[in-house]
């Protein structure tokens, strides 16, 4: 590899570092900034239609969750392609066979399950404002909108990986060699 090769690998395996780091404290934050705004929303405002605020901060937070993780991906299906056969450590291969080969069973790395717990806890003070059918179906719809949203960003990025790889391996065969 030349220096400036070497100098790419260690700052993308650096940025996958930090930005795996940055993913947690992003699901932290936002959690608890959501806790902040359905405790203020049910504290200041009694109507059901109130509760989009914290969903919004509660989407916004999964938003770039989503987007930490999906470039933290692409950058190591990346450096899997480019970096393969010279600057791959063992530990990298197999991980990177492990998790190709044993893909379930693992953590949630959108935390998909809290965001989806999180999503009915917003809703049960509209419930309990005593809201007509209308209010019901609209804010509803919009709770069950951003719970497909995570549905579907989930069963995304588990093709993601694959998806990814095969596209890079597509641009490195298509790349031009230098003379």
């Amino acid at each position: 590899m030349t220096p400036r090769e070497i100098e790419e690998y260690r700052a993308l395996r650096a940025t996958i570092r930090e930005r795996g780091s940055l993913r947690i404290v992003l699901f932290l934050v936002g959690v608890i900034a959501w806790a902040a705004a359905t405790i203020a929303t049910a504290a200041l405002a009694a109507l059901p239609i109130a509760t989009l605020l914290p969903l919004l901060v509660l989407a916004s937070a999964f938003e770039a969750l989503y987007a930490v993780h999906t470039g933290v991906e692409r950058i190591g299906r990346y450096l899997q392609v480019f970096y393969s056969d010279e600057g791959t450590r063992e530990w990298e291969r197999t991980t990177m066979a492990y998790g190709r080969d044993f893909r379930a069973g693992g953590p949630d790395a959108l935390f998909s399950t809290y965001f989806y717990f999180a999503t009915i806890l917003n809703f049960v003070p509209v419930l309990l404002a005593e809201p007509v059918r209308l209010e019901v179906s609209v804010v509803g719809g919009v709770h069950l909108l951003f719970m497909v949203r995570v549905f579907a960003a989930h069963r995304t990025s588990g093709h993601q990986r694959t998806l990814d790889l095969e596209r890079f391996q597509r641009l490195k065969q298509d790349k031009p060699t230098a003379s």
